[in-house]
């Protein structure tokens, strides 16, 4: 009697189960546990590892404190150039990518592409039209009025926004004392955001937005820097690190050699003071008496080898001649 043999196939394991077919518009991402999972592309955050951790909280603040001192000078500047009050704020300090900043700009804007020489990059000053052209009329020696519509400017209103801009430009540049020769270069202007090509899509900007304008009349002006230009000048504002003092040296004490205690030494006293001439000591003869001075045989010199080392006073111990030593002689003595 035969059996019939199953024609199923057996399970598979669980290693070997493959993960459901994905939506069409899922993305494969590795996640923080180190596996990989389907994800929808509106929860992925694009992410430049050559700009990570571009600007810290504590280096936007010093960025901040530097631009207030900026903005000061910067409105009384202005005022004299346009004899007339211009009011200037600080507003926003942010970190925007480079897609972003374009994508938020309106389509008619006035735009200014600059480099401060010798920093890396080219940067942005936007001006709308509204504010440029109420320059340009102040310059021109009329009251500085807002208009209530922007228009495309003409190469001469551009030329006269280019003296508000050299202005501005400037007194950016002096306000970065550490970095000696920084100089702006204007580097040309467009009016629609959509054909600047100044840096790839991802990159990290620094955005300052400044409120100007002459009374109540105030439009936002808008600084930005890529990551290149920025990088050196974060490091200039960094706070110096305190010189760590050095510990004091510790004189090191010489061990005696034993092998030197039995070592002889010769040993010699002398004292000075007698100057006789040549003619003198050649009629000497035994018998004579030779007068010193009282205080010369206080000063004997004990010599150990050729070296005088101590002074001392002549004297008899146990009957004997003997030098009492009351002082070692140091070099400068």
């Amino acid at each position: 009697m035969s059996s019939a043999s199953s024609s199923e196939p057996a399970a598979p394991t669980a290693a070997e189960t493959p993960a459901a077919a994905p939506a069409a518009d899922k993305v494969l991402v590795l996640n923080s546990q180190g596996r990989r999972e389907y994800r929808a592309p509106d929860t992925i955050r694009s992410h430049d590892f050559r700009q990570t951790g571009f600007l810290a909280p504590s280096e936007l603040r010093r960025i901040r404190q530097r631009h207030e001192q900026f903005i000061r000078s910067l409105a009384a500047r202005l005022a004299i150039s346009l004899r007339l009050e211009f009011t200037v704020r600080l507003g926003k300090i942010q970190i925007l990518t480079y897609q972003k900043f374009i994508e938020a700009l309106p389509n008619q804007t006035h735009i200014t592409l600059f480099k401060a020489d010798p920093l890396k990059g080219v940067s942005l000053l936007v001006i709308p039209p509204r504010l440029a052209l109420c320059l340009v009329d102040r310059l021109l020696g009329g009251s500085g009025q807002m208009p209530q519509a922007g228009h495309e400017l003409s190469e001469i209103e551009v030329a006269l926004t280019d003296q508000i801009t050299t202005v501005i430009l400037g007194e950016w540049c002096a306000h970065w004392p550490e970095m000696r020769n920084l100089q702006p270069s204007l580097l040309g202007h467009e009016n629609n955001s959509r054909f600047l090509q100044t840096a790839p899509p991802e990159t990290s900007m620094l955005t300052l937005t400044l409120e100007a304008g002459i009374g109540d009349q105030l439009e936002p002006i808008q600084m930005v820097f890529p990551y290149a230009t920025v990088e050196p000048l974060v490091h200039l504002l960094a706070p110096a690190m305190p010189e760590s003092e050095s510990p004091p040296v510790k004189p090191v004490k010489l061990d005696w050699n034993p092998r030197f205690n039995d070592m002889p030494v010769a040993a010699s006293a002398e004292w000075r003071g007698l100057q006789i001439t040549a003619g003198e000591i050649t009629r000497l003869k035994p018998g004579d008496v030779l007068l010193l001075a009282p205080g010369c045989t206080a000063q004997v010199q004990v010599r150990l080898g050729h070296l005088p080392r101590f002074l001392g006073r002549p004297g008899t111990s146990g009957g004997k001649w003997a030098i009492q030593l009351t002082a070692p002689i140091t070099e400068k003595s």
